[in-house]
């Protein structure tokens, strides 16, 4: 990562060293001024106010002193302006003749959260935030007010992590929605959400939530100076920008982070000692540091009885193990069929068919995969009908004249139906990915192929460490209390100690009774 940072910053030196030049001078600061009009002057050449519509200052005289009020049309909440408004002029109508002036504004500013900025590239930085700052003639600092009110939706229960009973609610893409949310189930006083901004131009808020106490120091530390070297433009993809940077994914295909938009799922990873990034315009945030168990558990499990959940989970895990092996373990039986014991004689194709059977099972799956994406970037009165016409064509039409027969189109439904039960959208793409090198390693080299290509991905999977954790912990290294917990859903008196994974600073959860 660190090379691949310097890397980039040798690309913009030998390419753009004017842009270089303008950066570093966009780094001194420059201090606010005493004389208002000098401000004023310097802002509206930075921000273009006058030139976009949105930007804009209002002026006040106030006991005998010019403010100036900054805003940003969009991201403020304009009643809370108006009411600051309001407060200062009937302060201007009492209290004409004070000699303090500073101090009879700053006590008529109708908000809880107040800071002070002494240097117009912060002022500027929180304008476009959505803060509003006020410059008062004749001082030397500013007021800034956090009247944000971004514009977006309520939250709403996710779609990729619905449950039959819990709560409803969900992240949205307001950071500050989102760290409510979490404080609404984590009331503990330890609990820290540290705010930074990642992004040259786009000064992308990125919170770091976790509990103080529980919470190792050291990932804490990592997480927040891999955020701190963050330098490019800015953050349009938002949270999967950061986690290409804080992760080194290269050509992995499993997810190294997990992503959740449920507030219980990450109160309870923050309770277990994992450190939470929350990126602004992201409905999403990051739990890290995870392994490949925490990509197939769902909130579903903890809210049912335990017997229910190991039910579910079981259910699930097996999904999961048909999504990978089932469509090569059939190819394998259908090429060398003295593999097959006589109480499975019946597998294999019964008709013949133009297409092989590997050619068979590639074309359905990769037409399962356009059908899918055609379902998500179709209008949602279409989807019904995009359903009636795959089904059509690949259920009836395609077995007819001959390209599919219909045992492969059954195991390829089968395959699919697994890969959607699996809990992370990434994990049941990167099965997606290794079925298809099962694949074609069966159809190469036969029996030997998918013992070596089975055995290369079990290697894969433990050699892989996620922020200098192993992946596949508590199976390697071996943990057997932990791991009987991934296997059984055990009941909450039981979960008495923190997972290790994490390293906790406090590993006991309760008290034995």
């Amino acid at each position: 990562m660190r090379r691949r940072k310097w890397k980039f910053q040798k690309f913009q030196h030998n390419n753009n060293v004017t842009k270089e030049k303008d950066s570093e001078t966009k780094n001194d600061k420059t201090y606010i001024s005493k004389d208002v009009k000098v401000n004023e002057e310097i802002i509206k050449e930075r921000v273009g106010i006058g030139v976009s519509f949105d930007t804009g200052v209002r002026t006040l005289n106030i006991l005998g002193r010019e403010i100036q009020i900054y805003y940003v049309n969009g991201l403020c909440d304009m009643v809370a302006i108006t009411e600051l408004l309001k407060e200062l002029m009937k302060l201007d109508v009492r209290d004409r003749e004070t000699p303090y002036v500073r101090e009879a504004i700053e006590n008529h500013l109708t908000h809880v959260q107040v800071e002070y900025k002494d240097n117009i590239e912060d002022c500027i930085t929180d304008m476009l935030s959505g803060l509003v700052f006020i410059l008062v003639d004749g001082e030397e600092k500013a007021f800034v007010l956090d009247v944000r009110n971004y514009p977006g939706r309520s939250p709403e229960e996710p779609d990729n992590e619905k449950v039959v009973r819990g709560a409803r609610d969900g992240y949205t893409e307001n950071i500050i929605e989102n760290t409510g949310l979490t404080r609404r189930r984590v009331r503990d006083e330890r609990l820290r959400h540290e705010i930074l901004q990642v992004g040259v131009r786009s000064k992308t808020d990125i919170c770091i939530s976790y509990i103080e106490d529980i919470a190792d120091p050291d990932l804490v530390d990592i997480v927040r100076k891999e955020l701190e070297s963050i330098d490019i433009d800015g953050l349009p993809m938002a949270d999967k920008v950061v986690e290409e940077y804080i992760v080194n994914q290269g050509g992995n295909p499993f997810p190294l982070v997990r992503y959740t938009e449920r507030p219980d799922v990450a109160a309870v990873h923050l309770y277990e000692g994992h450190v939470i990034i929350m990126v602004d315009a992201s409905p999403s945030v990051i739990i890290t540091p995870t392994t490949f168990f925490h990509h197939v558990q769902h909130a579903e499990e903890y809210r049912q009885a335990p017997f229910i959940g190991t039910y579910l989970r079981w259910t699930r895990f097996f999904g999961m193990f048909v999504s990978l092996f089932i469509l090569p373990l059939w190819l394998l039986m259908v090429l060398e069929p003295q593999l097959l014991p006589d109480a499975l004689d019946y597998v294999g194709p019964n008709e013949d068919s133009n297409v092989s059977e590997f050619m068979q099972i590639a074309i359905a799956e990769f037409g399962i995969e356009l059908m899918r994406m055609a379902a998500i970037h179709a209008p949602s009165p279409l989807t019904t009908a995009l359903g009636l016409v795959a089904a059509l064509l690949v259920g009836q039409i395609a077995v007819e004249v001959g390209l599919f027969t219909s045992e492969v189109i059954l195991y390829v439904a089968l395959a699919a139906v697994g890969t959607f039960a699996t809990p992370s959208y990434e994990l049941g793409i990167a099965v997606k990915i290794f079925r298809f090198i099962l694949l074609i390693a069966v159809v190469s080299f036969q029996l030997p192929g998918f013992v070596i290509a089975s055995t290369i991905l079990l290697l894969l999977l433990v050699s892989i460490r996620s922020m200098n954790k192993p992946y596949m912990w508590p199976f390697l290294p071996f943990d057997g209390q932990a791991l009987w917990q991934i296997l059984i859903r055990t009941t909450v008196p039981n979960l008495r100690r923190r997972p290790s994974i994490v390293d906790p600073q406090d590993p006991v959860k309760q008290s034995p009774e």
